[in-house]
């Protein structure tokens, strides 16, 4: 069964067109993975799915829903990670997942369970009490994993999970993601240009360049396809680019955000 469909989805700015005609699918309890340079078209199409953004064409089912027309129901579908924290600095952990459950409609009896259980999930509950402006980039990502968790989604969003974040706390980002595939069945759909992401975690992966889905399939599929031994080889094959420029720079903006 697929639980997100997009067929033809395109999204214009004036004259760029950021998403040209893309058509997918994502089938439920699956890992799908959107493996692109910076600028393909992975947020914009992510945006669309989650209703941040209307598409210029297109059609979109989210769970079932039309995240254009039944947009309130899609949203109690999904839980997202953007790629900048959307975190409040202001407030503690505690209370961030508080209000994001107050405006999901978390049945307040339920509501103090669920923040514990997912603080525990992310071994932030001994942290709960502090203000959000303290934590670590890696602190802030895990946090914001437990607040998209907190309404039990069916399907969980993560644009570039883990950019800018050390190795160790990338395996601890993906522990936590893949536990709660195996045990919960939530779908996960992120995007990335991190290729050992993709071979190491995706069960299906979209390549997507210009706009344009260039390829689609498991790892060994698209290996096939192109003939060549590695996803990186197949990658350059597909687009035409390297995508370790686009980790050089993922690395940079690491080390920038650790001197701040």
């Amino acid at each position: 069964m697929n639980i997100i469909e997009a067929k033809n989805l395109t999204k214009k700015y004036n004259s760029l067109v950021a998403v040209d005609n893309v058509s997918f699918s994502v089938k439920k309890g699956e890992i799908f993975a959107f493996l692109g340079p910076n600028g393909a078209g992975k947020s914009t199409t992510i945006k669309m799915l989650t209703t941040v953004l209307r598409p210029t064409s297109g059609s979109m089912e989210i769970n079932g829903f039309d995240p254009e027309k039944d947009a309130h129901e899609a949203r109690k579908s999904f839980g997202i990670v953007f790629q900048d924290s959307s975190l409040d600095d202001r407030l503690t952990a505690y209370e961030n997942l508080k209000y994001h459950g107050v405006l999901y409609g978390v049945p307040r009896d339920l509501l103090k369970k669920r923040i514990k259980e997912m603080l525990d999930f992310v071994d932030l509950w001994d942290r709960r009490k502090d203000i959000v402006k303290k934590f670590s980039g890696g602190m802030k990502r895990r946090l914001e994993v437990a607040r998209g968790l907190l309404h039990h989604p069916a399907i969980f969003f993560l644009d570039e999970p883990t950019l800018g974040l050390d190795p160790q706390t990338r395996n601890y980002i993906w522990k936590y993601i893949k536990t709660l595939n195996k045990e919960k069945d939530i779908t996960i759909f992120f995007t990335t240009h991190y290729m050992e992401e993709v071979e190491q975690h995706a069960d299906r992966v979209a390549v997507i360049d210009h706009g344009k889905i260039v390829a689609g399939g498991s790892v060994d599929e698209l290996k096939e396809q192109t003939s060549k031994e590695s996803l990186e080889e197949a990658f350059i094959e597909l687009t035409g680019r390297d995508i370790r420029d686009q980790e050089a720079d993922g690395v940079e903006q690491m080390r920038q955000g650790m001197r701040h």
